[in-house]
């Protein structure tokens, strides 16, 4: 068997390696250290900051079985707490100057839709008072916001499982 110069593992001749200090080509790998980095520190201060992205006032909703609504941007809520306090938006308000205060933030659009927000300890008086006076303040699209996974209704038709 015969070995031609240019064999790679022959003895002698053909081209040798350079040892030692050469030329290098340019480091083509991109560190991403850095940017896992950020990326982890902004998940954390998502994390955290998302639950503080919900309404102000903490009250307890009442669970029922209804699915929740994909709807349009700022509506106006306005919240009964348990212990008969009212709130649009964020703000207390005293019941007197709830239509008034709610008329203006509408401006004149009774087709707006309000989301009554109330505790599951408040009173039905107190919610329907809430209901009434925005009913009779011209409103037509007033809704009660609940959460979801409550008490069945009962059990469910044949017809609606199809």
């Amino acid at each position: 068997m015969a070995l031609s110069s240019n064999d790679a593992f022959g003895a002698g001749g053909g081209r040798r390696r350079r040892r030692g200090r050469g030329r290098r080509g340019a480091l083509s790998e991109i560190n991403v250290t850095p940017l896992v980095d950020v990326m982890l520190v902004l998940l954390i201060i998502f994390m955290i900051s998302a639950p503080l992205l919900t309404s102000g006032v903490s009250i307890e909703l009442p669970k029922t079985e209804a699915g929740s609504l994909q709807d349009q941007a700022e509506p106006l809520t306005l919240t009964v707490r348990a212990d008969g306090r009212f709130f649009v938006g964020e703000e207390e308000i005293p019941f007197a100057a709830l239509k008034p205060r709610i008329s203006g933030m509408a401006n004149q659009d009774f087709e707006r839709p309000i989301y009554v927000r109330a505790d599951a300890k408040a009173s039905y008086e107190s919610v329907a008072q809430v209901m009434a006076a925005l009913s009779t303040g011209g409103f037509k699209k007033i809704n009660l916001i609940t959460d979801t996974g409550g008490p069945n209704s009962g059990p469910k038709s044949e017809a609606a499982g199809k």
